[in-house]
């Protein structure tokens, strides 16, 4: 079984997501914040990461870019909503990076699961990735 990250400070939308990622089949571990999502990284092997970008503690940029220098070849789904800088700015920088696909919210239920099968039934990452 496939096992994928979620890292959002918005507990609505990280239940919604787990959820959705529960019936689809996957196993799921989630945290508030890069920081919590980078430790418990470093603890489990996962195959995909979904993060938000904006975030208290450690933002979605910063997480990214240290999940990558752990594991460049980890899958990872960037979302975000904007916030005061138009989201548009800070998924164009997320998208820059290798293996990584960008979600503007709100988006709907087949975008996220399409992004996510794209990943990970591409074989990009056949075995869970961590230090």
């Amino acid at each position: 079984m496939k096992r994928i990250l979620v890292i959002d400070d918005e507990e609505l939308i990280l239940n919604f997501l787990k959820d959705l990622l529960l019936a689809e089949g996957y196993e799921v571990m989630t945290a508030s914040n890069g920081e919590e999502g980078l430790a418990l990284f470093d603890a489990h092997s996962v195959d995909l990461v979904i993060t938000d970008i904006i975030m208290p503690v450690k933002d979605g940029l910063d997480t990214i870019l240290e999940l990558k220098k752990k594991a460049p070849e980890l899958p990872v789904i960037a979302i975000s909503a904007g916030g005061n800088i138009p989201k548009e700015r800070y998924l164009a920088v997320a998208g820059y990076m290798k293996n990584t696909r960008t979600l503007a919210k709100p988006f709907t239920r087949d975008e996220l699961i399409g992004a996510v099968k794209e990943h990970l039934d591409a074989g990009e990452s056949s075995e869970g990735l961590s230090l």
